[in-house]
């Protein structure tokens, strides 16, 4: 839907032309960076999640399988993503 009026000072103004095409081409550009700021969010949700067992991979503590297993799972989320729906379905694993 394409707007063809502003509100300033509590009045209606209708947009010109080149208004009304820069408008657009910002829509244009917002829907097209809807995958990278979907990816973005997904990997900061899953950085917190790496975040807060980072201490358990520290050299002098050995992994559970379970532990590593989800880590591993952790790292993994982003890869094969290739449309924002795949990237909102994506499920995290349980931490163990």
């Amino acid at each position: 839907m394409t707007h063809t009026h502003k509100i300033k000072n509590g009045l209606r103004i209708e947009l010109t032309p080149a208004e009304i095409t820069a408008m657009e081409e910002q829509a244009v550009a917002w829907e097209a960076g809807a995958f990278d700021r979907a990816m973005a969010n997904l990997r900061q949700k899953r950085n917190a999640l790496l975040s807060a067992t980072d201490y358990l991979a520290l050299s002098d503590n050995t992994l559970s399988f379970d532990m590593s297993a989800y880590r591993i799972a952790l790292r993994d989320l982003t890869e094969d993503l290739t449309t924002v729906e795949e990237v909102e379905a994506v499920e995290f694993p349980t931490k163990p």
